[in-house]
């Protein structure tokens, strides 16, 4: 075999078994771990811990939202720490200890960072279960209860929730969305199978006994925190009932998060050196799905170089089906979205930019990873918008 024929069937392999091989397979292996019936109710003391730096748009509807789960109050609080806020954060956190003194406390930190606050924060928590929350995403009201209802199995130690991404008005909404839920259906069968790799970090639960202080600059405490609970020897699972709402973004913001989540996978390396030991026992998983998606833009630029030396006439036909999928992508801006061609062209679209988000995160390797959060922007919704039960 012509030694260019052989690097392009490696590329297009991986390619394959990265984006459907591997989730297929576990898809299947799930089909043999039925779902687990539901647990008895099961009601630890909980403290929702919020982290947030300039959230005041979206503060008050969060902690409406954790105060009116249908959990025991006398059960459930909630711990804001305001990193550094300069809006009105710290104006309405306050307001809601000042009314809820039972329930809500609040504490403004100098600015640190998601993983500082959090380690700072954690010697004060003295609840069975941290609830580890972001500031914009609205709870169901079961949302907590079903939570804690998974961590009533003793071999579990992290359980995430779903996040369901309310309905965009634009196709680029959408296929975030579309993005979205292909996210999820690999969450629910890897958590059939033995455990996530992480968890949706704007809502998972976590034992406390298990959390231990975060490194310094951690981009990905979603997938430190329940790791820990993983290489102890606990499930970390997803439970697609406890419900958490987000607001829909556009391809520009979830590029600057991809870069952000994708440059965390490459700081793990260093900072959680157990990913990569044989005590993990979802190595593999991780090699699969983490690593192997984000060295995807290095093996698609192998491809192009490859085909180029292909003998003829098979060069220019890999050349030009190349071309045409990167041509679709960069033309989907013009394309109208009442036209049929957008369902082929907007898809495309996306995955190339969540591509190039995996080639920028590359420049955690120089920069600082502080530099690297960006507010996401997301677009404002009435309460008309319909709900995400469709997504």
């Amino acid at each position: 075999m012509n030694p260019a024929a052989a690097i392009l069937c490696f590329c297009a392999l991986w390619i394959f078994w990265v984006l459907a091989g591997y989730p297929l397979s576990l898809a299947w292996q799930a089909k043999r771990h039925p779902r687990p019936a539901r647990s008895a109710p099961f009601e630890p003391f909980i403290t929702a811990v919020i982290p947030v730096h300039n959230g005041g748009p979206f503060l008050a509807a969060k902690l409406d939202s954790v105060l009116g789960s249908n959990y025991p109050p006398e059960r459930l609080d909630i711990l804001v720490l305001s990193d550094a806020s300069s809006d009105s954060t710290d104006a309405v956190a306050a307001e809601y200890a000042a009314r809820f003194p039972q329930r809500v406390r609040f504490r403004r930190l100098p600015r640190g960072g998601k993983a500082a606050a959090l380690t700072t924060a954690l010697p004060e928590l003295t609840s069975e279960v941290l609830l580890l929350t972001d500031v914009r995403q609205r709870l169901h009201p079961d949302c907590v209860r079903l939570l804690a209802e998974s961590l009533h199995d003793p071999d579990v130690g992290a359980v995430s929730g779903n996040l369901l991404i309310l309905s965009g008005e634009t196709s680029a909404e959408a296929n975030v969305g579309l993005y979205w839920r292909y996210e999820s259906w690999i969450r629910q069968s890897l958590g059939l199978t033995d455990s996530l790799i992480g968890a949706t970090g704007p809502i998972y639960a976590l034992r406390r006994t298990l959390a231990r202080p975060l490194p310094a600059s951690c981009i990905l405490d979603d997938v430190w925190l329940p790791m820990q609970a993983v290489l102890a020897g606990y499930r970390s699972v997803w439970n697609q009932d406890a419900i958490a709402w987000d607001y829909p973004t556009n391809l520009d913001a979830e590029f600057v998060r991809k870069v952000r989540t994708q440059a965390g996978l490459f700081q793990l390396w260093w900072q959680l050196p157990g990913l990569m030991s044989s005590g993990n026992r979802l190595r593999w998983a991780f090699l699969s799905l983490k690593m192997g998606r984000l060295l995807l833009p290095e093996i698609l630029i192998l491809a192009l170089l490859a085909s180029c030396w292909l003998p003829a006439p098979w060069n220019w036909a890999a050349l030009a089906a190349q071309s045409l999928f990167y041509l679709l992508a960069w033309c989907d801006s013009w394309v109208q979205d009442s036209s049929p061609l957008k369902r082929l062209t907007a898809p495309i679209r996306a995955f190339v930019v969540l591509l190039l988000a995996a080639l920028c995160a590359c420049s955690i390797f120089f920069r600082k990873p502080e530099d690297l959060w960006k507010k996401t922007q997301v677009r404002a919704l009435t309460e008309d918008d319909p709900p995400a039960s469709a997504r």
